[in-house]
């Protein structure tokens, strides 16, 4: 199955599930604290990654991300940004303009963003540890681009796919999309049977209790 029909049904789902289907198949991927950094909508693509880390000179240099938005050609990318800096900017207003032209589709940052009505008054979604006003210029550089990264102690890879919505960033590893999907849309399913349950009168006691839950391979298709 090609990368788009994969996004189509990732974006079909929501993080919890996708987080539900990597524990039930002892994956990481689900992360802590990089949340919407405005009340903006979920994202769904395919990742383009970048090393950020403290500034060790005085020397000019070309400013962090740039080279990767600029670099960008499929309208599938998110930017996934590692080694931010306590309380200093990783993201900003001019950025998120000039992302958005390139058709990325967002920005997740182990990190902090500045000028964040910019990034909402264009709808470009931001998530992140949170907001400051503290610029990065002289604080923070870009040192590699394209490869592994760490985000939020979740391994990250180029081409991984991601998804992040009002409760937080999922990231699942390329190769393993197809079966975390599978497995995620048995779980929805389940999930969504257990709600009509619940509405149609069915104890929750019940209805959640542990021997209710099947072995997910013998759920309906």
């Amino acid at each position: 199955m090609n990368a788009c029909s994969l996004l189509l049904r990732l974006s079909a789902l929501d993080t919890n599930t996708v987080s539900d289907a990597l524990d039930f198949l002892g994956m990481e991927g689900a992360t802590l604290g990089l949340r919407p950094l405005w009340n903006c909508p979920k994202i769904i693509g395919r990742a383009s990654t970048v090393q950020l880390a403290p500034k060790r000179d005085t020397a000019p240099t070309v400013h962090l991300i740039t080279p990767v938005v600029a670099g960008v050609d499929s309208d599938d990318r998110v930017l996934v940004i590692a080694g931010g800096v306590e309380g200093i900017s990783c993201w900003g207003d001019i950025l998120a303009n000039a992302a958005q032209q390139k058709g990325i589709r967002g920005s997740v940052l182990d990190g902090f963003s500045r000028d964040i009505q910019g990034s909402e008054a264009i709808g470009y979604p931001v998530y992140g540890r949170g907001v400051t006003m503290i610029s990065a210029r002289n604080r923070v550089v870009q040192v590699a681009a394209g490869g592994a990264v760490s985000m939020a102690g979740v391994r990250v890879e180029e081409g991984d796919y991601v998804i992040a919505d009002e409760c937080g960033t999922v990231f699942v590893a390329a190769a393993a999309i197809a079966n975390v999907l599978d497995l995620a849309e048995r779980l929805d399913r389940r999930q969504a049977r257990m709600v009509e349950a619940v509405r149609a009168g069915c104890s929750v006691e019940s209805v959640m209790h542990d021997s209710q839950f099947q072995r997910l391979e013998e759920e309906p298709a």
